[in-house]
């Protein structure tokens, strides 16, 4: 098999390629607002030796209101090129949780045309819990250069996800909690309404990964989260969470599975229930 043709990969296979010079990796971790001790924090005190941090808030279009929404072309390229990423790269992304923002990283990646990215089975998690080694040290990168190609195909906007709601066109599937979902539980965000998008079905993002290992389940596991959920595996998928991030676990999740007509609106919640007009079920 083709290594640079998978989206997983094994701590045991990245232990075996740490010094890799086509291999980059990123510590893709996220923190909701508020949380301490920063992400960026978690990876100057430890890191994946000769992983570089892949800031998702700052790798994001800084003219939007809107948290970490997709940059352009030439901004990701700048951004990536910076942490040493190029065209012939294959990029191995983690996080601390296992699957919580990595997928992300990942989905952000193919989203711009770099299908050589991978998602560390486990993530940060299972290194540590297999004893393999650990960083502080602030790690060197040489720049290089990267082409981005965007593919629209991707993304929803808020006005896509408004016209689905009668065309059913797509499903809907969101991964915030269970409690979020059907309002039980406030949003972390201020200012933003409860509930969720009338129609829309929800599979909590962490439910993909085992939550003594953070190791992503087998292939007929997913499956079965999703159709548990009531999804139509035949049918196209739009996929939502709290601020786009999350989201992209349940993206990869049915990339595993075969399923790739799926796209993510990346206004998410935060967009959604911020306005005044958008309906809400709880």
């Amino acid at each position: 098999m083709d290594i640079t043709q998978t989206s997983l990969v094994t701590t045991s296979w990245l232990s075996d390629h740490l010094r890799d010079p086509e291999v980059v990796i990123l510590d893709g971790s996220f923190k909701l607002p508020g949380a301490t001790p920063l992400a960026r924090e978690d990876y100057a005190a430890r890191h994946i030796p000769g992983a570089v941090f892949f800031d998702i808030d700052a790798i994001a279009d800084h003219s939007s209101p809107l948290p970490h929404m997709l940059p352009d072309e030439k901004d990701f390229a700048c951004a990536v090129e910076s942490l040493g990423v190029s065209n012939d790269s294959f990029v191995v992304v983690y996080d601390t949780a296992g699957l919580m923002s990595a997928g992300r990283v990942w989905w952000t990646f193919r989203a711009f045309g770099h299908e050589k990215v991978a998602v560390l089975d486990g993530g940060m998690k299972a290194w540590l819990a297999e004893g393999r080694p650990v960083t502080s040290q602030v790690e060197t990168v040489s720049p290089a250069r990267f082409t981005a190609s965007f593919d629209p195909k991707v993304v929803v906007t808020k006005d896509d996800v408004r016209t689905n709601i009668d065309s059913k066109a797509r499903q809907l599937i969101d991964a915030r909690s269970a409690a979020r979902f059907t309002a039980m539980e406030k949003e972390a965000r201020p200012g933003l309404r409860s509930g969720h998008v009338p129609g829309s079905l929800n599979l909590p993002f962490n439910l993909l990964t085992d939550p003594d290992t953070g190791k992503i389940k087998s292939k007929d596991e997913i499956a079965s989260l999703f159709t548990s959920a009531g999804l139509d595996l035949s049918r196209p998928v739009i996929a939502s969470c709290g601020s786009g991030v999350t989201a992209c676990a349940l993206v990869l999740g049915l990339h595993l599975i075969g399923k790739n007509d799926v796209a993510v609106y990346d206004g998410a919640w935060t967009e959604w229930a911020a306005c005044s007009d958008t309906p809400v079920e709880a």
